[in-house]
């Protein structure tokens, strides 16, 4: 049942993400059928930004009205709102209409919004819910959210979105010789279709709407913190309850030796402070400023380069979350050392993507290993701390996890809106033609 359990959890983690993000991987093959062309990720940009008005709803109940959320039911709605979206979008996808005189992608777009506003959401319910079953349970969410990307991207590479094909012919030059010119990129036609992709993401959703009923019902003894150790961490010594220097909120400390909270570490208010700006600073990073600069970075080494990286730094995260799993590292300086090594490794990544079309060694078969190789350490690494961070929380009980989950959009807000008018507004960066780019040696 333990196994059981785990597979639920990681289920439910599969679906907090899945559908935005296979949304943003099927962008190569909705864009030339939307009438916004490749102005339709920055609209994808904004709608998600908007959906923030979720979490903030969310947080401002547990602030003001605690205890009043039901958390369960909150989830219940969100999952099955995800499913019929996906499902909606099956259909009605490519559906166009009269805008103020120009041709808009209204059912696209407001779908997008209503599924951006389930995975937003989740990030302040998903996480928090957790707090109800046994710690071990934690990681294995957390492995199920790195699946979220890792599915839609493979899905998505087996389909062939975004394989580019060189279309050339001979030219004669002026001595009479012949030679081969590549006159434009091509996109090869998809596998299967995009209606056929949001059918796939309909199932993720209907699969972790049925693990989380299942979860949901399963009996206390299985996977929810018993009655015994509920006890025990209510129990209080002599001086009384304390307040958890990190949330101001009073909790319970356990005798010495006993329960669940045996040996676990107090953290100071300026401790406390340090984890929320690292935790929200790893996810602006991850989740909108390299991401927003990934083409860049990769499309000039070429379209087999960018799949590679855009992949094996999907595997990346569920692979981090499995090894904190087994070697769960809490020291607040290895979390300072790896977060600083993950930026360090990010700001070679933003150099590349400032240097497009002609990155560093760009006609070196180095130069494409390098940059795949940054993306899966850059991936990996951070993905490790998030966890931790996650880990360290839940000790600290639900309130934590909440707040947990509104740093994380707050952090990702931040860099999706500082990103935003770079790329989209004052062009910051520059795209190459992976079949005819041409730069000085």
């Amino acid at each position: 049942m333990v196994l059981v359990v785990h597979l639920l959890c990681c289920l439910l983690g599969l679906g907090s993400w899945v559908a935005i993000n296979g949304v943003w991987v099927e962008l190569p093959l909705i864009v030339p059928h939307a009438p916004e062309g490749w102005e339709l990720p920055s609209y994808l940009t904004l709608l998600i930004q908007f959906a923030n008005i979720g979490p903030l709803a969310v947080t401002l109940t547990h602030k003001f009205q605690p205890k009043r959320l039901n958390e369960g039911l909150v989830i219940y709605l969100l999952l099955v709102v995800g499913a019929l979206t996906c499902l909606l979008l099956t259909f009605l996808w490519n559906e166009t209409s009269w805008i103020g005189g120009s041709r808009r992608s209204t059912a696209l777009l407001a779908l997008i919004f209503c599924l951006a506003l389930v995975d937003c959401t989740s990030s302040v319910t998903f996480l928090p819910y957790m707090s109800r079953l046994r710690p071990v349970y934690l990681t294995t969410y957390f492995v199920g959210e790195g699946l979220s990307g890792l599915m839609p991207a493979l899905i998505a590479l087996g389909q062939g979105v975004g394989m580019v094909h060189c279309v050339s012919e001979n030219a004669t030059q002026a001595n009479g010789t012949q030679m081969n010119v590549t006159l434009s990129t091509q996109y090869q036609q998809a596998n299967f279709p995009v209606w056929g992709f949001f059918l796939f993401l309909t199932g993720m959703m209907a699969t972790s709407l049925l693990s989380f009923i299942m979860l949901n019902r399963m009996p206390n003894e299985t996977c929810q913190i018993q009655d015994r150790e509920r006890m025990e961490e209510a129990a209080v010594d002599s001086g009384g309850v304390e307040q958890s220097p990190m949330m101001g909120e009073p909790v319970a400390r356990a005798k010495e030796g006993t329960g669940s909270q045996k040996g676990k570490t107090t953290y100071t208010w300026v401790q406390g402070l340090f984890i929320f700006l690292v935790l929200g600073w790893v996810n602006a990073l991850t989740n909108a400023v390299l991401p927003a600069v990934q083409t860049y970075s990769c499309m000039p080494y070429g379209g087999q380069i960018y799949h590679l990286a855009a992949t094996l730094a999907a595997m990346a995260n569920p692979l981090a979350c499995g090894i904190a799993m087994y070697l769960p590292d809490r020291s607040l300086l290895s979390m300072g050392i790896l977060t600083v090594t993950g930026t360090g490794i990010g700001c070679y990544i933003m150099g590349m993507a400032v240097l497009s079309p002609c990155p560093l060694l760009l006609y070196s078969s180095a130069g494409g290993a390098i940059i795949v190789l940054c993306w899966v350490l850059f991936v990996g690494i951070l993905s490790y701390v998030k966890v931790i961070i996650g880990v360290i929380l839940r000790d600290e009980g639900h309130g934590a996890l909440v707040w947990c989950g509104a740093v994380v959009q707050l952090g990702s807000m931040a860099g999706a809106l500082t990103m935003f008018p770079l790329v989209n507004v004052y062009k910051f960066f520059h795209a190459g033609d992976p079949c005819s780019n041409r730069c000085p040696m």
